[in-house]
């Protein structure tokens, strides 16, 4: 989701894309039905902004995302504002009010190797979903959720492939990384007790020759959450 350039380049860039998901799946973790996911982005020497979106056709699940980042050699650091909520909803602008749950804001932090290894680091640094009950239950306490990932990239023949296996290194987090998220003071299924590796995967991709001169990308994905012993098959296309 959040949007970083490959290297640091002098010139603008405007890129505009999205995705068709059989389904959604983030971080092991199952969002939404089959959905279309559009996004937009523009990169100037090293800095970029970007938005992402997702929309799913039964439930009327919808996301919009803004990310900022700097990224300089290898090394990336940025910004994500999550929004979550459901098709028709008008709480946008309602931006980390103390009762307002929809928005998510999250420190990334990422290093890519020549070789093929990336490494990033993500951690909810505001909004009110990211939260859990003090030992009286009589407060709400800031998580601090984080979710580790490391990945690596690389092709047989023809097809893309990208390995990667990502973990919730503490307790007391949000259950998209496999631990505790509390809305309205219900919590979810997903909480964990320590550290849990919630998604092991394994993404291919490969572009399908229609005609000569164009060609169609898709991939697939196979996900593992051990964390709470869940497996996901995705298909997807990308335009």
């Amino acid at each position: 989701m959040l949007l970083m350039p490959a290297n640091s380049r002098a010139e603008t860039e405007f890129s505009v894309g999205a995705d068709l998901v059989s389904s959604y799946v983030w971080r092991g973790i199952y969002n939404a039905g089959a959905s279309f996911q559009p996004s937009v982005g523009l990169t100037a020497g090293g800095f970029s902004i970007g938005f992402w979106g997702s929309s799913d056709f039964s439930l009327g699940a919808k996301e919009v995302d803004l990310s900022l980042a700097y990224t300089i050699g290898g090394f990336s650091i940025g910004l994500t504002d999550y929004w979550w909520s459901g098709e028709g909803a008008l709480d946008y602008f309602q931006l980390f009010k103390k009762d307002a749950n929809s928005h998510l804001l999250e420190l990334n932090l990422g290093y890519g190797f020549d070789f093929g290894l990336s490494l990033s680091l993500n951690t909810f640094l505001a909004g009110a979903q990211d939260k859990y009950p003090d030992e009286d239950e009589m407060d709400m306490k800031r998580s601090f959720t984080t979710y580790f990932e490391a990945g690596y990239d690389f092709s047989i023949k023809d097809v893309n492939l990208t390995a990667a296996v990502g973990l919730s290194p503490w307790n007391k987090t949000h259950a998209y990384t496999g631990g505790s998220l509390f809305m309205g003071g219900v919590p979810y299924d997903y909480s964990t007790d320590g550290f849990a590796v919630n998604n092991i995967s394994l993404t291919a991709k490969k572009d399908i020759a229609i005609t000569d001169k164009f060609s169609l990308p898709v991939f697939g994905q196979l996900s593992f959450n051990p964390a709470i012993e869940d497996v996901f098959l995705v298909f997807g296309i990308s335009f």
